[in-house]
């Protein structure tokens, strides 16, 4: 966002007042004849059916580096901000991304790794979600998200891949998903708990509604049929509309599911590094109507820099990370208020795990999603 002023310190960013966003641009429309118009739609669809060819076809820009970086030769994901740990959701993410970069082999090694180290201390179908160098599963409870990345990787890699074992692979863990963390009947709709175990207090249930992963409930549908699907994509939406704290109206990273809502107490009540991927999961499933990300565009039109953004806001006193978002962060932003992945990039290397990360999901969000 340009400003004719200079760019505010952090303190002054804390105390700053947000600015009106600008009524949406009109849009323009061009009438032909009923003939021509046919014959339009005709060349358009071709050609929109061409450009998604090239766009599956594409490779994926920094995944050599990435894997590089990350990702060790028997298909293990270092999370080297965590003493380069391994968990579910880092698995999962990479699953889909080396589908995204048409990569088979990394898949393959990938998937074997995540079966033979996260899928063996559990007996239900699903992921231990941490695992650490030398004591191999420290905790065997799952995280929500790493599973449906993990199927969502597999009902992927089974089309991209012709490869039907895979298909069957993501039909079982999405099934287990719903027997073990899907909950019917709140007065929110049927929901998602973060774990298998855990979430459960005495006053409600505390989820994250960043794993919510719009985009993967509509292909997991396609390998395991069930209304529950669509379910969790309406009490996600329905979530995100509600749970809305703070001066710029964000959702928090944990929820308490009471009435009303309220950020889990037992954690930092914070709109942060999980919280953030909210848009871009709304955008990669292709859901980002305008009127869905009024509060992520309060936020992100509040700082006049674009080279500062916070990595986090407190949701109750309005307090900000002075230090500034990571550039995956600032990547999902761009994403959202541009309709475009980032130009440019620092290198992935140097940027830590979770924002390289960050950034290539962007990047196949981009390809992938958009406004309806």
């Amino acid at each position: 966002m340009t400003d004719a002023t200079p760019c505010p310190s952090p303190a002054q960013l804390r105390t700053a007042h947000a600015r009106p966003m600008p009524p949406p641009k009109g849009s323009w429309r061009q009438r032909c004849g009923t003939g021509l118009a046919q014959a339009w739609h005709t060349w358009a669809l071709l050609l929109a059916l061409a450009l998604a060819g090239q766009a599956q076809a594409q490779p994926l820009k920094g995944w050599s580096e990435w894997k590089a970086a990350y990702m060790q030769a028997d298909g293990r994901v270092l999370d080297t901000a965590q003493q380069n740990i391994s968990h579910s959701e880092g698995q999962g993410f990479a699953m889909v991304l080396a589908t995204a970069a048409n990569d088979r082999a990394a898949f393959d090694v990938l998937w074997t790794w995540t079966q033979n180290n996260l899928g063996t201390s559990r007996n239900d179908g699903l992921f231990a979600w941490r695992w650490e160098p030398g004591r191999a599963v420290t905790d065997a409870n799952t995280a929500t998200d790493g599973d449906l990345f993990i199927a969502w990787g597999l009902a992927r890699a089974a089309e991209q891949f012709k490869h039907p074992p895979y298909r069957e692979q993501a039909a079982r863990i999405a099934k287990a998903i719903r027997e073990k963390a899907v909950v019917e009947g709140t007065p929110w709709g049927t929901v998602l708990k973060p774990g298998a175990s855990g979430f459960d207090t005495p006053r409600g249930l505390v989820v994250n509604m960043s794993y919510w992963v719009f985009p993967a409930f509509d292909e997991l549908n396609k390998v395991d049929p069930s209304p529950q699907w669509a379910a969790l994509t309406r009490s996600g939406l329905r979530l995100a509309e509600i749970a809305q704290f703070g001066r710029w109206k964000l959702p928090p990273d944990w929820l308490l599911l009471v009435n009303p809502l309220e950020p889990d107490p037992g954690r930092p009540p914070r709109h942060g590094y999980d919280a953030t991927r909210i848009p871009l999961y709304l955008y990669w499933a292709k859901l980002a109507e305008p009127s869905k990300l009024v509060s992520f565009n309060q936020f992100w039109n509040h700082f006049k820099c674009d080279a500062f953004l916070p990595g986090w806001a407190n949701v109750l006193d309005n307090s900000i990370d002075s230090y500034g978002a990571d550039p995956g962060v600032v990547a999902i932003r761009t994403l959202l208020t541009t309709g475009k992945a980032p130009a440019t990039k620092p290198p992935i290397a140097g940027q830590g795990y979770y924002s390289a990360t960050l950034g290539l999901l962007v990047d196949v969000a981009a390809r992938e999603g958009g406004r309806r």
